[in-house]
């Protein structure tokens, strides 16, 4: 960061704000928009290439005053690193085109993400001291950023919007520890502040309230099905094919819809995912829960 600081210091286009210390990203966030000037907001992580058009593609969504956030569309900038990499730019393809899309045509897009998101700087200004207050078991929160902004901004009345054109590539891990740290804080951020956002629901159109529900006991349906073939294999030593079959069937169903869909074999191979699913993710979301 010092290196573009020195870079950009004598362009008058920039104003550089260098914080005496790692203060978290919240704290970093709400300096940089307390000096800013300009009606839109533009947050994008450290770790984020943005297309060349991205400002272009996000501002017409912000001409209605009605609009508080608009996020892009998320992909990961080195894909081809592992097998895991590749996973979750599938995975990152599949939350901003089929969850975000769906959420944005009822107007609220639950999760705004950090990588690249436009905000309506009035509405920020608005929302600043509720944003930089927030406490979660007596300490100040330091995970969830996103989504927590997010919910502050449907709360206040503003819709959040994606557009799929607004490409940004983010770094993604490359290994399971590191993956599953990064799992782990965006569960315990999903659990707090869907509980958070609960009374905005009624507010909302009914598909949010469906969506929301769908989001938090698809796990659960998920890990009850895991846990009571395990019970089966256990008490009477037969396998649980059923279980297993209907589970394998779903994931072909989605994944081969997703293939067609986006026009890419490559979608088939996200059936691998199941596995991280059911003997990684479930119990990690167990944990962040708990």
């Amino acid at each position: 960061f010092a290196t573009c600081a020195r870079a950009f210091a004598r362009d008058p286009r920039f104003n550089i704000l260098l914080l005496p210390q790692n203060v978290g990203k919240r704290k970093a966030q709400i300096a940089a928009i307390r000096r800013s000037a300009g009606d839109m907001v533009l947050n994008v992580d450290s770790d984020t290439i943005l297309a060349s058009d991205v400002i272009r593609k996000l501002v017409p969504k912000m001409q209605d005053a009605a609009v508080g956030a608009a996020m892009g569309q998320l992909t990961a900038r080195n894909r081809n690193d592992s097998w895991l990499t590749r996973l979750i730019d599938m995975e990152y393809w599949l939350a901003c085109n089929e969850e975000r899309a769906a959420q944005a045509r009822f107007g609220a897009v639950m999760c705004c993400c950090g990588p690249c998101v436009m905000y309506r700087r009035s509405a920020l200004a608005s929302l600043l001291d509720q944003y930089e207050s927030q406490y979660f078991r007596g300490k100040p929160s330091d995970f969830g950023e996103d989504r927590h902004l997010t919910i502050l901004m449907l709360k206040a009345g503003f819709r959040t919007e994606y557009v799929p054109s607004a490409i940004a590539a983010t770094v993604v891990p490359n290994k399971l520890g590191p993956y599953l740290r990064q799992q782990l804080r965006w569960a315990r951020s999903t659990f707090r502040d869907t509980l958070l956002g609960l009374r905005l629901l009624p507010n909302l159109n009914r598909f949010l309230t469906l969506d929301v529900v769908g989001q938090n006991l698809g796990p659960l349906l998920l890990a009850l099905s895991v846990l009571t073939g395990l019970a089966q294999l256990a008490l009477t030593g037969t396998a649980p094919w059923l279980a297993a079959l209907m589970i394998v069937a779903m994931t072909m169903i989605r994944c081969s819809v997703v293939a067609l869909r986006a026009r890419q074999l490559r979608f088939l191979g996200f059936s691998l995912h199941t596995f991280i699913n059911i003997f990684l993710l479930l119990p990690l979301k167990a944990y962040a829960l708990a």
